[in-house]
């Protein structure tokens, strides 16, 4: 595990870390409350062992800030014997648990481990099987993105993901999809950007036999496998304009029309669409339709980048190596603490 170690007594916290060490788990040291913050906005921890008193930030207002603001990791604080009450009260605040000084490092390691197994599973070393349930973030700067995602997950209303590449845009909507009322329907991505201009029509609305030359067969596009469930449509800014017409139009009617067919079909499908195009700037250039552009900005949220979450970097680190080294090992695979540091 990685724990951050807070308290301004220096031998205190020396003896501390070098004792947890032990366990084989990551230490890092923070002689004050203005520190640990820091800390807990760079990095990801599994547990938090939190001085109550010290000048300056004491250890109630960095836990109000975790509480508010900050990462969700458990706390453990640490009192002196006069300050009982007040640490009942960081009980009440979120805090885990707490131990008076001066105690056994002993039972500080249990008091740890106990409140990192209630925190819910740990992600160092997550299997493909389990990414899925895995958070999507941990870093602060993504709490508000996923309050909103939480928000509006159960409603039906259409969303636009925005941000750049590798943001993890298609990872949000499959987190919408998990949280929504269709979780038990389809979930289906569908990239427009990678797919050849003569093709977009027949992919997402389907073909009849003999609509053209090969089409040997009647086939169903994205919408109708989607029926119950939700279409993601990535890249949404690199549709071609005429068929942003026929798109607008099966949103509004919840209707599509096979390529080659004559007759309508009802489709029940919720709408995630994504891009890292400016497409403010797209409509008034003429290259998107304003009125496709209302209809799928119904909900907006914009993921930041990793630069931005830096708290997510220990993480995501972590989530790829264990989808690298889960297989045909007996034991997961681990960064050395100089890694952690280079990362």
């Amino acid at each position: 595990m990685h724990v951050l170690i807070v308290d301004d007594e220096d031998n205190l916290r020396k003896t501390l870390g070098q004792y947890l060490s032990l366990e084989g788990w990551v230490i890092s040291e923070a002689s004050n409350g203005i520190s640990a913050r820091k800390y807990l906005e760079e990095q990801t921890f599994d547990a938090v062992a939190l001085d109550l008193r010290m000048p300056g930030m004491d250890g109630l207002e960095v836990l109000e800030w975790m509480t508010n603001e900050g990462p969700s990791v458990p706390v453990v604080m640490m009192s002196a014997f006069g300050d009982v009450g007040d640490a009942v009260n960081a009980m009440k605040a979120g805090a885990s648990d707490y131990l008076v000084k001066p105690f056994d490092p002993d039972e500080l390691i249990i008091r740890i481990r106990r409140a990192a197994a209630a925190a819910g599973p740990r992600w160092d070393a997550v299997s493909e099987s389990d990414e899925e349930s895995a958070p999507i973030s941990r870093d602060p700067a993504m709490k508000p993105v996923i309050a909103l995602l939480d928000k509006a997950a159960p409603s039906d209303a259409t969303i636009l993901i925005t941000g750049e590449s590798g943001t993890g845009k298609e990872v949000a909507a499959r987190y919408i999809h998990r949280k929504s009322e269709r979780v038990r329907g389809p979930f289906i991505a569908v990239n427009l950007g990678g797919l050849p201009e003569s093709l977009v029509e027949s992919e997402l609305f389907g073909y009849e036999k003999g609509a053209f030359t090969g089409a040997d067969s009647r086939k169903i596009g994205y919408f109708e496998a989607a029926n119950g469930g939700t279409l993601f449509l990535d890249e949404i800014g690199e549709l071609p304009v005429a068929l942003q017409v026929k798109l607008l139009r099966s949103l509004q009617d919840k209707k599509i029309q096979r390529l080659g067919g004559t007759g309508v079909i009802p489709v029940d499908v919720r709408i995630i669409a994504a891009t890292n195009r400016d497409l403010e700037k797209a409509v008034a250039g003429g290259a998107f339709r304003e009125d496709l552009y209302y209809r799928i900005n119904v909900i907006r949220t914009n993921l930041p980048p990793l630069r931005e979450r830096p708290a997510d970097i220990i993480y995501l680190a972590k989530l790829f190596l264990g989808r690298l080294s889960g297989k045909g090992r007996t034991e997961a695979a681990e960064f050395s603490v100089a890694a952690l540091d280079v990362l």
